[in-house]
């Protein structure tokens, strides 16, 4: 009986390895000799003719490296589901951050990380290194790809959160529609993409990681501008929030469904 389950345990890893190999492996590298890793999985079928949505999905913290292989850990199994693979055909991007440099350049004093309102301290000069090689990788896709640019989305988890936020914020123009798990935005950039950008939060009630009063504030601030906003709370998720976010049967139908022409 335990050999079976091995057997049958073994079989499952290896078709889901197998699976993630649908997503390619690519390196973008700019003018300045800077280069950014990213697994690519383009739709079924991929048509030259027909303009597909884009998404781009950041990672978290834990999923930073140099392999172009663990940031496909939390979020790309959502992307091969094979009903979502007919009913949402698109461009999905998973860009890898390294080990040493974050999406976002922030500082949360650690005593206050958890307690109360925390100290979200983030400078607004600029973006960080690693997005703005982001934000590149993006353009040059929708200059070589089929992207229908009215229908570009970003989503991400724990430090991808904060920089989808951050993402927003720095080109307001770009994304349609917005995923942000577990993360926080800064307030200051939030009328930036207000009135462009419909955004769905996510957060877990009991996150002892990254506090949920970060999710809290920035939704608050949010539909003070009036913005297309949802905010789901799950009341016995810890830090793990995209696990029941992935299991909301709306979406993929609510994210497919935005475009800048609405």
């Amino acid at each position: 009986m335990v050999s079976m389950l091995a057997l049958y345990l073994l079989v499952v890893f290896q078709i889901q390895g197998q699976s993630k190999e649908m997503f390619e492996r690519k390196v973008y590298t700019n003018q300045a000799n800077d280069s950014l890793r990213y697994r690519i999985l383009l739709p079924e079928g991929y048509d030259g003719s027909q303009a597909y949505p884009l998404v781009v999905f950041l990672h978290g913290a834990g999923e930073r490296g140099n392999d172009n292989e663990k940031q496909l850990t939390h979020g790309a199994d959502l992307f091969l589901n094979e009903d979502n693979r007919k009913n949402h055909p698109a461009i999905v991007v998973f860009p890898q951050c390294p080990d040493d440099k974050y999406w976002i350049d922030i500082s949360i004093r650690d005593e206050l990380f958890g307690q109360g309102d925390p100290d979200f301290d983030q400078s607004i000069s600029k973006p960080s290194e690693q997005l703005s090689l982001v934000n590149e990788l993006v353009d040059e896709l929708m200059e070589k790809e089929n992207v229908d640019s009215d229908r570009v989305y970003i989503m991400g988890l724990s430090m991808g959160g904060f920089g989808t936020f951050e993402t927003l914020g720095r080109y307001p123009e770009k994304y349609a529609a917005a995923i942000a798990i577990c993360g926080g935005g800064n307030l200051e950039l939030a009328e930036n993409y207000a009135d462009n950008t419909s955004i769905w939060i996510t957060h877990g009630a009991q996150d002892d990681v990254v506090p949920v009063v970060l999710s809290q504030r920035i939704y608050k601030k949010l539909q003070e501008l009036d913005a297309d906003v949802t905010y789901t709370e799950f009341p016995d998720a810890n830090h793990n929030a995209w696990d029941p976010t992935f299991e909301i049967p709306e979406l993929m139908p609510w994210l497919f469904s935005k475009s800048k022409q609405q």
